[in-house]
């Protein structure tokens, strides 16, 4: 048994098919097919039930690759170590970032992430929430960049900042003039929300919740940008995070952006790894660059 058969099965698990798989590991479809068999030989079990339009993982299968898998995050983890040793601040991370913060965070951050570590290779990953975590959890990746609570004992949440809401409205709704609201101001609102599985999603229902508004039926939106749009179009009101109503994100016409009195609704971002990794002083470094300054979250600034 070697690493490499392991890392195939693995591929196969993800990938649920022979060719996607062996491309994904750079090999020809019949050298990954003759490795699993090999494998299988070497273990006396049946790991693949294979099928003409499919590939099916055994239970047995399951079980050893999810094995693969560790072992293989592992390795990883040593050889990051000796990495780590050698020049801490080199290598590759992989960070996973949520839809609704990356596009207006990274351009603030990146500029200063590429000043302090210049030999660093940052792949940037954006999935929503529950995709980062199951690939944090599985080693696939480094830490991610995400919204507060996170219920995981085994990951470790390093808080970045709170970012504020803002409510978008039409330029002709009642509450366009008002330079202040309070969330008792949205209980006869209808929001427009995002569809399920953005957190910002749950975030704004908690401030629904909080206020008596509702949500607008018939429709939910893919993006922030389409929220956007949507309220340009007068379709409804929306609330909207601070960053993304900040340069460099250009205004939209036809929306007016109403700040909340007192302590505004906001959500809190964290920077988020296991707690078994080697990294873990050099991602406390990293999350400092992504920490940013009180003027660029507040919401009174001009957009």
């Amino acid at each position: 048994m070697n690493l490499r058969d392991l890392r195939y099965l693995v591929a196969l698990v993800e990938h649920k098919h022979f060719g996607r798989a062996a491309d994904a590991c750079f090999v020809s479809q019949p050298t990954l097919s003759t490795q699993i068999r090999k494998l299988e030989e070497e273990l006396g079990v049946t790991l693949v039930e294979r099928t003409p339009r499919k590939v099916l993982l055994t239970e047995v299968g399951h079980e050893i690759a999810a094995r693969a898998r560790e072992v293989l995050n592992e390795v990883a983890q040593i050889k990051a170590i000796a990495r780590r040793t050698i020049d801490p601040e080199s290598g590759t991370l992989r960070l996973g970032i949520f839809p609704t913060l990356g596009p207006y965070l990274l351009p603030h951050v990146i500029p200063r992430v590429r000043a302090r570590f210049p030999r660093l290779e940052l792949l940037l990953v954006e999935e929503k929430t529950e995709v980062i975590l199951r690939q944090l959890r599985e080693g696939r990746l480094d830490a991610g960049v995400l919204a507060l609570p996170v219920h995981d004992n085994q990951l470790h949440a390093e808080p970045l900042f709170d970012e504020p809401f803002v409510l978008a409205v039409p330029a002709g709704n009642e509450l366009a003039s008002r330079r202040t609201l309070g969330l008792d101001d949205l209980a006869d609102q209808s929001l427009l929300l995002l569809e399920e599985g953005h957190c910002l999603r749950d975030q704004a229902l908690e401030v629904c919740r909080l206020s008596g508004a509702g949500e607008h039926s018939g429709f939910r939106a893919t993006s922030l940008e389409t929220l956007r749009q949507m309220v340009a179009a007068n379709v409804g009101v929306t609330l909207l995070p601070t960053l993304a109503v900040k340069p460099p994100v250009a205004p939209t016409g036809q929306i007016r952006l109403v700040e909340f009195d007192g302590t505004a609704p906001s959500r809190s971002i964290a920077m988020v790894w296991r707690k078994s990794t080697a990294m873990h002083a050099f991602l406390q470094s990293f999350a400092a660059e992504l920490r940013l300054p009180a003027d660029l979250l507040d919401p009174h600034m001009p957009a």
